[in-house]
């Protein structure tokens, strides 16, 4: 049987695309192998799917002086030794690398036996640990045209961002029912990424008496924030996380507000979900989420609201510009060139699986 490594953490951006490719890789008949750190958050989503999985040492390489610098490299070279291990053991056909700092080790391993890697690029500007794995890589994809033209050797190609078919088999009825939530008012959906956005909860949680007003909210707000003050407010659900039940919140969603991670922007895209994205700020991250979010503004997909300009005021001001102008951005949405990159990913797979 054909075999495929997968690799990516860190974050859930870094598996979930994974996971959409799952099902036709299954159908191809891959046997599917996981590596991802020994503990994280890509074990967690893992563990639901019958998947081998393999844990490795991994350290987080900074682009700024800290001395945790040093002895990560430490266990970024014993992640190599020991992906190495495994590639030689697996003998995969194929490696195909999400990103995040784990996939380097995995990445370089499958090198060194002369494993095909396939790398994915999300965001518009490659990521350290990508461009880290770039040079070993047989085909870099990306989602957005303008990250092309950032990749060296001609291995750039334009595919997409893989999107989950679970998303698209979500129904209204359900969500609502799930949320406890009568259809009386229109659907917010307000969520700050998988790990959470203090400044995002703590505006909307502000505006919440005027939201309430005009609109029934699901607020997933990451893990350890939730407000126990809260749990019992008319029209307002709050969790940590969703997974299965994320397909039919979405189906039941009118708008979202959300954090501008390509994979969720190319998510709302797909199921032509109105938004408003509000991007990492340049002081707590390299600035990807804002080149996101203002290729998707440009396109006529998302309302932006800089992260610098997010209050309590602000947020409301945005949400109801957003909802009031909703049949515009539907409408923009539906003549998007942008599809859903699993086709392209998998026809890749198979052209260079060993």
């Amino acid at each position: 049987m054909k075999s495929i490594v997968l690799t990516g953490g860190g974050t859930a951006g870094h598996v979930t695309p994974n996971i959409a490719l799952f099902k036709r890789l299954k159908e191809e008949g891959f046997k599917i192998i996981y590596i991802g750190r020994k503990e994280g958050i890509e074990k967690e989503l893992i563990s639901k799917f019958k998947i081998d999985y393999y844990g490795i040492s991994s350290g987080k390489l900074r682009r700024y002086f800290d001395k945790k610098n040093f002895s990560d490299m430490f266990r970024v070279v014993k992640g190599v030794k020991e992906a190495s291990s495994l590639i030689s053991k697996i003998k995969p056909s194929i490696v195909f690398s999400k990103g995040g700092f784990v996939s380097v080790p995995v990445v370089m391993g499958a090198k060194f036996h002369k494993i095909p890697v396939i790398i994915h690029e999300s965001d518009i500007t490659p990521g350290l640990a990508n461009k880290m794995a770039m040079p070993f890589a047989t085909k870099v994809c990306a989602t957005f045209p303008e990250t092309i033209e950032k990749v060296s050797g001609k291995k750039g190609i334009l595919t997409g961002s893989p999107i989950r078919n679970s998303l698209f088999s979500g129904t209204v009825k359900a969500g609502l029912e799930f949320c406890g939530f009568n259809g009386d008012k229109p659907v917010l959906l307000i969520m700050g990424g998988s790990l959470g956005s203090v400044k995002i909860n703590g505006a909307l949680r502000k505006s919440l008496s005027a939201l309430l007003q005009k609109f029934q909210i699901v607020h997933i707000c990451g893990k350890g924030n939730l407000e126990n003050d809260l749990i019992n407010l008319k029209g307002y659900r709050q969790f940590e996380y969703l997974s299965e039940e994320l397909p039919n919140i979405f189906a039941a969603c009118d708008i979202i507000a959300s954090r501008a991670g390509s994979n969720s922007i190319c998510e709302f895209l797909a199921l032509k979900k109105p938004n408003l994205l509000i991007p990492l700020s340049k002081e707590h991250s390299r600035g990807d989420q804002i080149l996101n979010a203002r290729s998707f503004e440009k396109q006529g997909f998302s309302k932006v609201l800089l992260e610098e300009d997010l209050n309590s005021e602000t947020l409301l001001e945005s949400i109801n510009n957003l909802y009031s102008n909703r049949g515009k951005y539907y409408e923009n949405m539906k003549q998007a060139k942008i599809s859903n990159g699993v086709d392209q990913i998998i026809k890749l797979i198979l052209e260079y699986s060993k």
